[in-house]
């Protein structure tokens, strides 16, 4: 039985139903942070003061805030910022990158992997970034290992890969080579251009620098256990499918989610992964807990040793759209609500996903949440709450989109065995 330690700091509690982070089998999973002390909103030492409006940086005094809170999270944990192995950073306006990772470098020696996301809005109004880390509790028999290939290094402040014990945390990949963009064979000829696509050349950029990425690890995309996939504009869902296909002959768990832009100009797609090393011992199966399979090319659900990869999941039955039971009844527009009765529906799958895998929603060790709309959220939170009596640490986003034609949500989840 793996268990679950949940952690508090003090740090200010959060009014939403989550906690600051867990740990389980050796890895810590922080709760998405944002600059707020859960009474004002942006708490005050987050935000320039009115009367000296041309004193500081809202986005650095933000992100100052954020990363402190989250040296004490790793602290109550036993561990410090230098053991993070993955990052996600969401921010409201990407103009506002600069002034964040000059911050960032001065928390991190060995910057992690990282991947960094435009997002329309986060829940506490005027806050503009929210940042979501995965580390470790240094020990006797877990240490991580950085990875480098020979794939372009990025311009900004982050690792490609690290290793620690089994796993293998990837940056978030775009198709760059980090000198003039977009890289010259992920774009189609300026002279041909009927011939080809965008989307597709990207994705097979993308893919093949993440190949190299797992090979440095002494690993293979066919270890691939959780992907994440970011587009600029989900019209290209299709063709990027049409690519990834090609890589991955047992798919695994995938979110697909819109994001508002990348931060390298006109590329389309970033793809961030976790995979594992193979060794003797170590298992790996494929989860499937009966229910209708997705359309797209990705898997209900990976395990690999005591950790449970869930493929983030929307309110389909992947025949008709939105099925008639994650919907309010025509007939009755005034009864119940759409986003109760879609979290619902996805708690129910993702329930029997869990069940399927030797695991159950207790064992949530991380989960994170995107919104098409944030007015959603109360009715959403009021559900999970009763799905958890203590509920996991979680990072909750507004996305430009999602995959499904009236889907209003979609929940990704990260658990351990029982």
């Amino acid at each position: 039985m793996t268990d679950v330690k949940i952690i508090k700091s003090e740090n200010a509690r959060p009014i939403a139903h989550y906690s600051e982070a867990t740990v389980a089998d050796g890895l810590i999973f922080a709760a998405g942070q944002l600059a707020s002390d859960f009474k004002t909103g942006v708490a005050p030492e987050a935000r320039r003061h009115p009367n000296f409006p041309y004193y500081g940086s809202d986005i650095k005094l933000q992100t100052r805030f954020i990363l402190d809170n989250l040296v004490r999270t790793f602290a109550a944990a036993g561990s410090s910022l230098e053991q993070v192995v993955k990052a996600q950073v969401f921010l409201t306006d990407l103009k506002d990158f600069a002034g964040f990772d000059e911050v960032w470098r001065e928390y991190f020696k060995v910057p992690p992997p990282r991947t960094t996301i435009g997002m329309h809005e986060l829940l506490i109004k005027d806050t503009l970034i929210e940042i979501d880390l995965i580390g470790y509790a240094p020990s006797d028999t877990l240490s991580h290992t950085v990875i480098t290939s020979d794939n372009p290094k990025p311009i900004a402040n982050y690792s490609e890969a690290i290793r620690v014990g089994d796993l293998v945390f990837a940056a978030g990949h775009l198709a760059s080579d980090f000198k003039t963009g977009v890289t010259p064979e992920a774009r189609r000829h300026e002279n041909f251009p009927y011939y080809g696509s965008d989307i597709q050349l990207q994705t097979d950029y993308v893919l093949r620098c993440l190949k190299n990425t797992f090979e440095a690890a002494g690993s293979s995309l066919d270890h691939v256990v959780k992907a994440q996939v970011f587009l600029t504009d989900l019209n290209d869902f299709a063709g990027f499918d049409q690519v990834w296909k090609k890589y991955f002959k047992v798919p695994p768990p995938r979110s697909t989610i819109g994001t508002t832009g990348l931060l390298v100009r006109d590329t389309l797609v970033e793809i961030d992964l976790i995979g594992y090393v193979p060794r003797a011992g170590l298992q790996h199966e494929v989860i499937w807990s009966g229910g209708t399979k997705p359309i797209a090319n990705y898997s209900e659900a990976f395990t690999v040793g005591n950790y449970v990869f869930a493929a983030g999941q929307v309110a389909s039955d992947f025949k008709t759209g939105v099925p008639a039971e994650a919907r309010k009844h025509e007939n009755f527009p005034y009864y119940g609500s759409d986003i109760k009765l879609q979290t619902v529906f996805i708690m129910e799958n993702l329930k029997k996903t869990f069940e399927a895998a030797g695991s159950g929603l207790d064992k949530i060790v991380k989960s994170q949440v995107f919104l098409t709309d944030l007015a959603d959220f109360s009715d959403f939170d009021e559900v999970w709450k009763t799905y958890f009596e203590v509920p996991p640490p979680r990072t909750t986003v507004k996305t430009s989109g999602l995959l499904l034609k009236g889907g209003l949500i979609e929940i990704d989840l990260i658990g351990v065995k029982r």
